[in-house]
């Protein structure tokens, strides 16, 4: 074995143990997460940190969250193989790829036509045919492809938004950030039931802000 693909598998290796470090245990997502690779998604000079479980920064002020984040929010989704998923957030595709090895099917929404445009020809080289990437508002969902077995926000509200809530299946679930885009944000995970909402706290975090609108770009 060449000392590249040795460094690789190593590199693998420790991606996966930082992974379980954290509390990722579920083996479909740390299988989805080995297949997806981080590196593919990051550019530039942050390119050699790309298998670091750090956030890093790209285009149009956004992030790239760090990988166990990733997983751990993935793990609280749940998403089973026939499910249809929502991602608010597409950022760098990153987590949408993820989903695509989990779900039937993916759509993903982000406000920056100059993140989703990089996003959606990647997948189209890819030949991802089962996640859709969309240039929109996401803090409205997307209510002509409701409802939703899944829906996962990757940027903070102030409460869990009620357009999104409501676009979410009976018995579904809806993993998002609430708190103030400049203190300690906690992620929350709301399962709708037929009396309402459940709404249990994982773990604190910190994304950017949920914004209402589309970007200037």
């Amino acid at each position: 074995m060449s000392e590249a693909a040795t460094s690789d598998a190593e590199r693998k290796m420790q991606f996966l143990y930082a992974l379980r470090s954290k509390g990722v245990m579920d083996s479909r997502v740390l299988t989805a997460m080995e297949k997806v690779d981080r590196g593919a998604f990051v550019t530039g000079h942050f390119a050699d940190r790309a298998y670091d479980d750090m956030p890093l920064p790209i285009a149009c002020g956004q992030t790239i969250s760090q990988p166990s984040v990733v997983g751990l929010m993935t793990q609280a989704l749940n998403v089973q193989p026939r499910d249809k998923v929502l991602e608010v957030g597409t950022g760098s595709g990153y987590q949408a790829a993820v989903l695509g090895h989990l779900a039937r099917r993916v759509y993903t929404v982000d406000r920056h036509a100059a993140l989703t445009r990089p996003v959606r020809k990647m997948f189209a080289d890819w030949d991802v045919t089962n996640i859709t990437v969309v240039t929109g508002d996401g803090s409205f969902g997307l209510p002509e492809q409701a409802p939703f077995d899944r829906i996962i926000v990757t940027a903070a509200a102030e409460d869990p938004p009620g357009p999104l809530l409501a676009q979410l299946r009976m018995g579904g679930i809806m993993v998002v950030p609430v708190g103030q885009s400049d203190a300690v944000q906690s992620l929350i995970k709301v399962t709708r039931l037929e009396q309402g909402f459940d709404y249990e706290e994982l773990l604190p975090v910190r994304f950017v802000p949920l914004l209402e609108g589309l970007g200037q770009d």
